[in-house]
Formats: C-alpha cells, structure tokens, sequence
C-alpha cells in the first residue's frame, strides 16, 4: 500500500495503532539509521485541545499538519525537534507523533549522533530519537514522506508483532482539559524498555515481541 492510501483512508488513531510495529528508517546520504516504531500518538485535529490545529488553528509553524496524508510534519520546542506525520486528506489537520523507536540500523552512527549515549537511552524518547537520526533542524518539514530521507515500511510481512500493545493518555497534555487529556491516543509495545517512559521492573524478555 502507498503512503497517499494508507495515511488518508485509515483514521488517525487507527494508524498510531496500526505504525506499532514498522520500521522507520531515515537515510543520512551514507547508510540508513532506524528501527521498529514502539511508541506513537494520535493527534485528532481541530477538535482536540492536544492538537497543535485545535480549534483550527494554522500558521507556517504547524502547516505540516494540513498536508496530505504522508507529509511530514517537524516542529521544534526549544533545541529539540519532533517528527510526525499528517494523516488526513489536505486541510484536516490530523497526524501521528512517533515518538520511540527499538532500534535496529546504524546503531553505532546514532549513538555517536547522540554523543555516547547508548543502551534504552538512544532513542526511547521523540527528540531523542531526533537527535540519534542527526537532524537538528526542520529541513524536512512539509516534504512528502516519498520525496524524503524517511521512509516507513508498510509491508504487513515485515511488520515485528508485539506480544501486547498498550493504549494510554499522552504524554504531557495539559490537564486543564481533563477529557481530551485522559483519551487513550499513546500506543506501545508492552514491555520495550525503548518506550519513552518504561520502567526497568516492567522490561520484557525479547522487548515484548511475540
């Protein structure tokens, strides 16, 4: 299945669900850095008060997110940078955030794109991960997937199959909106000490992989 038919015709939950699993890769001009999703969350556009286009709000800074489904979407807060990807037709304003991947290709470049730090620490957080791919800017904004170093594989046959995935509330939203807050958008493996918040006592053998 292409991008353009797997992002617009499936919804977004659904895809932040369906993504747990994929390789993402991202190809630095010398060799592809990368590994199976095991954390992403959905963003539910302009009626969601997480969603940076609630309330349909737009600018250059979150354009990436009216795209058409597979175009990428890069903000940044502060030095860190977050990679989603807009999962609608154009003009709705829905995407999915990974944010951790176990990782599997170009261990060693990350690891020095991330200055040493190995282990569950490389990558089992969205800017960390960020920072192990070495992209330190947006450059990469509002590109379609297909015409960027990013791919995803959809391939159903290459699809690494969790013994459990989890369905929680995101990570960080402000609680002043106790609902939207609380919805279960945040998909992970069960068990991957790669997810962004995994505590060592709930580690899995063989990272929760069936």
């Amino acid at each position: 299945m292409n991008y353009s038919t797997y992002f617009s015709t499936n919804t977004t939950d659904y895809i932040a669900k369906d993504l747990i699993g994929r390789m993402l890769t991202f190809d630095n001009g010398q060799e592809k850095l990368g590994g199976y999703i095991v954390e992403a969350e959905a963003y539910m556009g302009k009626k969601d008060r997480a969603a940076h286009s609630y309330g349909g709000h737009r600018s250059p800074a979150n354009e990436g997110l009216y795209g058409k489904g597979g175009t990428i979407y890069i903000y940044g807060q502060r030095q860190y940078f977050f990679f989603d990807v807009a999962t609608r037709v154009q003009n709705e304003p829905q995407g999915v955030l990974i944010r951790a991947i176990d990782p599997t290709l170009g261990i060693e470049t990350m690891i020095k794109n991330r200055h040493g730090k190995d282990g569950v620490l490389l990558t089992n957080g969205p800017a960390k991960m960020m920072q192990a791919f070495g992209i330190h800017d947006k450059n990469w904004n509002l590109h379609f997937l297909s015409d960027s170093p990013f791919a995803i594989d959809l391939d159903d046959r290459h699809k690494k199959i969790p013994q459990e995935i989890i369905a929680a509330a995101r990570v960080g939203i402000n609680q002043s909106d106790p609902v939207w807050a609380n919805k279960k958008l945040r998909f992970y493996v069960a068990g991957n000490p790669y997810v962004s918040d995994m505590k060592k006592r709930n580690y899995e053998t063989n990272n929760g992989w069936a």
